[in-house]
């Protein structure tokens, strides 16, 4: 909290707040006056910037001095003001936060976000959304990964070995563009969770697939790869089954496990995603439609019911793999980061 008003009443406000607690041991620098941050040098200020919790008697300078230093310091920074004097500190910053009622016209040319309702819990609602999307563009990275990689492998594999393309076209147009679209839908538009909200903010430099994403992916990919080489070559002979839909029921199988990435209950709040339930839905009945009716057009053959159960049983055990692996821990490095030219 950097304020105007003297250091006692700064600290009576930040007790209130819980910004400070009672009970806590106040670190050196924890509680600070402008004056004496603005008159250490550069070096000084980024090595104790970290430890202000407080900073009393703040002049325009000084908020602008602590957002550079925090900044420098590889943070992320927010900023909120509403008088002309918080313009240089909210330009500084990365997000710049001002009221749209009693903000002035300069604080809000300055400011990357308005709060219209001057009700400061809306920030609560845009942190929420915004980490609700992004988990969400996470979410059907990991499922589309997943998707292409099986698909890829499978075709690749089986051209080279026995010179045949086990999805034709049409197939892989359902799969890549009809099923990968709504498999998109369903998945961005998840509501958000109070769990998000738990979560540490992302870092500026961290990746957009984590490594908890690359395990989930691997493995599912490896099963979905291992389980349609197996029905290519000897699907006729074990279960007289053959990959194309079995591929598919991975598929939709698969969509439910990308929704709870790190998760074991893949179907919490699935309730309220009233979207997500009925696009799986609406998948699932052109699937059957396109095996049962549509063999000339997709090159599929109608199955009976054991066939159908054979592939709901093979999509079923992605579930229960996917809790297993869950239970893997990960390197806190990034995968991608063991293969850097740098390392």
């Amino acid at each position: 909290m950097v304020t105007g008003d003297n250091i006692y009443t700064a600290k009576a406000i930040a007790l209130e707040c819980g910004i400070l607690h009672t009970t806590e041991t106040i670190e050196q620098h924890a509680i600070i006056e402008g004056r004496d941050f603005r008159n250490y040098s550069e070096d000084e200020r980024l090595k104790i910037a970290d430890k202000i919790v407080v900073m009393g008697r703040s002049s325009p300078t000084d908020k602008f001095y602590l957002v550079q230093a925090l900044r420098k310091g590889g943070h992320v920074v927010a900023v909120t003001g509403d008088g002309t004097n918080d313009a240089p500190a909210l330009h500084e910053a990365d997000i710049g936060l001002s009221m749209g009622i009693q903000g002035t016209e300069v604080a809000k040319g300055s400011s990357d976000i308005i709060i219209l309702d001057d009700n400061f819990s809306s920030v609560v609602k845009v942190v929420r959304w915004g980490r609700s999307v992004y988990a969400n563009i996470q979410k059907f990275i990991q499922f589309q990964l997943t998707v292409n990689i099986a698909a890829l492998a499978i075709n690749f594999v089986a051209a080279t070995s026995s010179g045949d393309v086990p999805l034709t076209a049409v197939q892989l147009l359902w799969v890549n563009l009809i099923m990968d679209t709504l498999g998109a839908l369903a998945l961005a538009t998840e509501t958000p969770t109070d769990r998000l909200m738990k979560r540490p903010p992302v870092g500026r430099r961290e990746p957009l697939i984590t490594n908890i994403m690359w395990r989930n992916i691997m493995v599912q990919a490896f099963y979905q790869v291992t389980v349609l080489l197996i029905l290519t070559f000897k699907g006729n002979d074990i279960l007289n089954l053959k990959h194309d839909n079995t591929a598919r029921a991975n598929k939709i199988f698969n969509e439910f496990n990308s929704r709870k990435p790190d998760e074991i209950n893949i179907f919490q709040g699935l309730r309220s995603s009233h979207l997500f339930v009925g696009i799986m839905s609406f998948t699932l009945v052109i699937q059957v439609l396109i095996v049962e009716f549509a063999g000339k057009f997709a090159s599929t053959t109608p199955l009976n019911w054991e066939k159908w159960i054979y592939c709901i049983v093979i999509g079923f055990i992605s579930w229960p793999l996917a809790a297993i692996v869950k239970l893997i821990p990960v390197p806190a490095t990034p995968f991608l980061d063991y293969f850097s030219l740098n390392n």
